[in-house]
């Protein structure tokens, strides 16, 4: 990068994201001129120390977007339909983390190790896919590229961070009940339109969003519309189910692709591991393989358990788990920034 400043704004600054994006953007040294911190007016008022200065955290309002050159919003899909467009009337790049903007024609819906080329086709929002479709995406492009892609079958178990801090505590709180033998009252999760709500400690919950007229939730539909629109490939199949487990940070998947040429495991153990953002730990010999503790905190996505299918000769199983906040959320929205901020360095 030259050293050309950017004019930054974090939607959302005070929640799990939020918190995130700004501890890469600090890491990553970012080259920020002027940085706008806002979330909603619940919020507002909270000091948070960036690079040795005290931020006040603003109410987020359509103006408050005047002057800034980069938004990353990760505020709820509410929000971004409010605001994103206020934002970019005011020449704002707007970085989104929410499920508002991701199917819409044109918005390019980005992962910089799959598509970088589709940030240029932006009209102002860019969006990120959900946390479990990033790194899904991430691990199966270079086999599509190397072998092409008939179908995806995939299940999740996907952390209570998902949810939220809420869900965070509330699993916390309930284990210790469970262990203390007292009464579970659960009141968080699944996330849904319904009242009815489970115990998340020591259990699994085969819901995350709310149950669509087809018997999927959102979250599965997510994965299969996204999958298909960041690929660019709108013939393959892809089904999902998608699991709440007791896990804090880091999403795991368990991963069937059907490919349209044949392969051998080795090349595709290569493949990966020279793909850019991916850590293959695949040694069942030394029980070698990612597991969610290994994940948290860090920007890869992880693959291992690679296996041919035992009934179709061109199918592969995989298991792949990635720090859902991080390339899940958070890294990913900054290094689409950091893609925006070179190009327009390099230009001035």
């Amino acid at each position: 990068m030259s050293n050309q400043k950017f004019n930054v704004a974090v939607v959302g600054a005070t929640g799990a994201v939020g918190e995130q994006i700004l501890g890469l953007l600090d890491k990553r040294e970012f080259p920020i001129f002027n940085l706008k911190l806002l979330s909603s007016i619940r919020s507002a008022g909270t000091i948070i120390n960036f690079r040795g200065q005290d931020i006040t955290v603003e109410e987020a309002t359509p103006e408050s977007f005047e002057g800034i050159d980069i938004a990353l919003f990760s505020a709820g899909g509410d929000v971004s339909k409010e605001l994103a467009p206020h934002a970019v009337r005011l020449g704002a790049v707007c970085i989104d983390n929410t499920n508002a903007f991701r199917m819409d024609p044109n918005t390019p819906l980005v992962v910089p190790e799959v598509n970088p080329e589709q940030i240029d086709e932006h009209n102002g929002i860019i969006a990120n896919p959900n946390c479990s479709t990033i790194q899904m995406v991430a691990a199966l492009k270079p086999l599509q590229d190397a072998y092409g892609i008939s179908r995806i079958i995939v299940s999740t178990y996907q952390a209570v961070s998902g949810a939220g801090t809420r869900a965070i505590d509330e699993m916390l709180r309930q284990s210790k009940e469970v262990l203390e033998g007292n009464e579970i009252k659960p009141d968080i999760l699944p996330v849904g339109s319904l009242p009815v709500k489970h115990q998340i400690a020591f259990n699994a919950i085969p819901q995350i969003d709310k149950f669509l007229d087809n018997g999927y939730t959102l979250e599965e539909m997510k994965m299969v519309r996204e999958t298909k629109k960041i690929m660019r490939d709108e013939s393959i199949d892809v089904t999902a189910t998608c699991v709440r487990i007791p896990v804090i940070y880091g999403h795991s998947e368990s991963v069937y692709v059907e490919l349209k040429k044949d392969f051998e495991l080795e090349d595709v153990r290569d493949l990966l591991a020279e793909s850019p953002g991916i850590t293959v730990m695949d040694d069942p010999a030394s029980q070698t393989y990612p597991l969610a503790t290994d994940a948290a905190g860090k920007p890869d996505v992880f693959v291992g358990r690679l296996r041919r299918d035992l009934g179709e000769s061109k199918a592969l199983n995989m298991w792949i788990v990635s720090d859902n906040l991080i390339k899940g959320a958070a890294w990913n929205a900054v290094q689409i920034a950091e893609i925006i901020a070179a190009k327009r360095s390099a230009c001035s």
